[in-house]
């Protein structure tokens, strides 16, 4: 079983109580440790990774707290390969349907996948709730 470490729960601290608690619930049932890279977001940082091509719009939901990204975590460093986040997303399904939180994973999008990428639905969780 696998602890997320300081800085992890302090920027997993900053996002909606619901993502908190289903993010921590798929960390207990990942096969793969993660970490929290991001959670909120400022506008400032939002314009940067726009305009570098990270990021493909200015109305992401981690500027309102509905989103995270994580990272791999393997032998003491961040990983970045594809299948470590298709395993990652197994656990994030499992802890959604158990808490039914309706979740979307980046990894699904078409135009621009995004593997680390998780966020509350819009249809559930609108940017005041």
């Amino acid at each position: 079983m696998f602890n997320f470490g300081s800085r992890s729960k302090e920027r997993l601290a900053t996002v909606h109580p619901d993502l908190q608690k289903l993010t921590e619930l798929a960390l207990k049932y990942s096969t793969i440790d993660f970490g929290i890279s991001e959670g909120i977001r400022s506008l400032e940082t939002q314009e940067e990774y726009f305009k570098r091509g990270a990021s493909t719009t200015m109305n992401s939901r981690h500027l309102t707290g509905h989103a995270v990204d994580v990272y791999a975590y393997i032998g003491g460093s961040a990983r970045w390969e594809w299948p470590l986040y298709t395993e990652i997303n197994k656990a994030f399904d499992k802890a959604s349907k158990e808490l039914d939180i309706d979740l979307v994973w980046g990894g699904d999008w078409k135009s621009f996948s995004d593997g680390p990428h998780y966020e509350l639905s819009w249809g559930s969780y609108g940017p005041n709730t």
